[in-house]
């Protein structure tokens, strides 16, 4: 067995005094999924040091251990900036309690709930469209998907000008992330005016959420929606381990840590599906012809999901090829082993789903968007990780792909998508995985089509 970190090799594309920066930066998924040999690899951003594990049998040991391998290291101590101690970014101490209680804002029972929101906000998002328009998917996924999930979390009583400015200082946080993740301190608290402009938004943002809540526990108003949910949530099973209930500023961390991946996130995913379809017109016509035989003219229900299933296959394959969250770390607790090298304590350990999603290995011909490879269930769940594993796996991941199947097959009912260009996507320089701008043509598929012009 190897002994300590010196036994992991550094990653290519190695420049001194920058490390690893301008090679991750120049195609994120590319470098992470093939950085070079061997089952763990170095990699450096300025003094920060990271064990990047490649190897799908230990990706999964860390992500199943969370006691040992905890919440930690550069990205999700910039990422409790933002969120907070959220279910996200907790310590495993706290996350077995705020985990039992946030479970029911995502049973089975509020599904129908849901899925009516994100259909109806899909439908509104698309109305003003028109044959052969050219929109910008990168700008129209994040407001349909905020709509949406405005109604899920708020019943959509909050102004328009709320949801605005929540969104505009996301997308703020969002993009200083990786630039704050990748500098060291104390340089990160130089007044410029990036970090100016991160700190109004970082505290205007968890103002705006706190007084959500507080109106909300003010009126005592039980809506079919997560805040509700939230709230309302008492655990019979904490163990001394915490209050019954969510405080008031733990049911903030976890709206603005719902909010940041309902938004972001599945915008992102909704971007690149669009994208592929429209660069495969084969699939997209296979997928009109599957959505229009379950759905027969009508907005998806909840009962139609499970029907839906080349939609879900298109989802996971997105998810698969473009997954939006591209890097999670984690801090080693205690001194352990990982793959026969020695690990101290303190250790910051990077897992990237493309390390597995883009091995040819597990998945044959990995560049390809190929949704028939989802056609049959996959009995080795560690070759689909988009969404984490074991115990700190998203808990609203059930949640995400069915909402995006929804969303979707709104969009694929009503409208054919092709290309405007053959120039390579710009992706933006954010937390998330997602294009910068992405130009496609709408076309209307005519009467009978669910939802957009009449």
């Amino acid at each position: 067995m190897s002994s300590g970190l010196g036994a992991v090799p550094l990653a290519p594309g190695y420049v001194p005094l920058l490390g690893h920066t301008a090679a991750m930066l120049r195609d994120r998924p590319g470098f992470l999924a093939s950085p070079g040999q061997g089952d763990l690899v170095r990699l450096r951003f300025g003094p920060q040091t990271m064990v990047l594990v490649r190897d799908p049998d230990l990706v999964q040991q860390v992500l199943r251990d969370d006691r040992t391998f905890d919440k930690g290291g550069p990205f999700f101590d910039r990422a409790r900036e933002v969120v907070g101690d959220g279910l996200a970014t907790c310590p495993h101490e706290r996350h077995r309690r705020q985990r039992r209680l946030c479970q029911p804002a995502f049973r089975p029972g509020r599904l129908p709930d849901y899925t009516e929101a994100v259909t109806a906000a899909a439908r509104e998002e698309t109305a003003a469209w028109n044959d052969g328009d050219v929109i910008d998917v990168a700008r129209v996924m994040p407001a349909l998907a905020s709509r949406a999930l405005a109604r899920t979390m708020f019943s959509s009583r909050l102004p328009a000008h709320t949801t605005r400015q929540i969104n505009e200082d996301i997308a703020t946080l969002l993009g200083s992330v990786i630039r704050r993740m990748l500098t060291p301190a104390p340089f990160d608290r130089a007044p410029t005016p990036g970090h100016l402009r991160y700190e109004r938004a970082r505290r205007r943002l968890r103002q705006t959420v706190s007084g959500v809540v507080a109106g909300r526990r003010a009126d005592g108003t039980d809506d079919p929606d997560l805040l509700s949910a939230l709230l309302s949530a008492a655990d019979p099973e904490t163990g001394g381990d915490g209050p019954v209930s969510l405080t008031d500023e733990e049911v903030a961390d976890q709206l603005i840590t719902f909010f940041i991946a309902g938004t972001e996130t599945t915008a992102g995913l909704m971007s690149w599906m669009l994208y592929e379809l429209a660069r495969h017109p084969g699939i997209q016509e296979h997928l009109h012809a599957h959505t229009a035989g379950v759905l027969r003219g009508r907005p998806p229900r909840a009962a139609d999901l499970p029907a839906l299933s080349y939609a879900e296959q298109v989802v996971d394959e997105a998810l698969r090829l473009h997954s939006p969250v591209w890097l999670f770390t984690r801090t080693v607790t205690t001194e352990t082993r990982l793959g026969g090298v020695r690990l101290p304590a303190g250790t910051a350990i990077a897992i990237s789903p493309y390390t597995v999603h883009w091995n040819p290995d597990l998945h044959p011909r990995p560049r390809e968007f190929d949704p028939g490879r989802w056609k049959t269930p996959r009995t080795d769940r560690g070759a689909h990780v988009p969404f984490g594993a074991g115990p700190r796996r998203c808990i609203g991941d059930r949640f995400a792909v069915q909402e995006t199947v929804a969303v979707l097959s709104v969009l694929i009912s009503s409208w054919r998508f092709t290309p405007v260009t053959e120039r390579p996507v710009k992706v933006a320089l954010s937390a998330s995985y997602g294009p910068r701008t992405l130009r496609l043509r709408v076309h209307a598929r005519g009467p009978g089509h669910v939802g957009g012009p009449e």
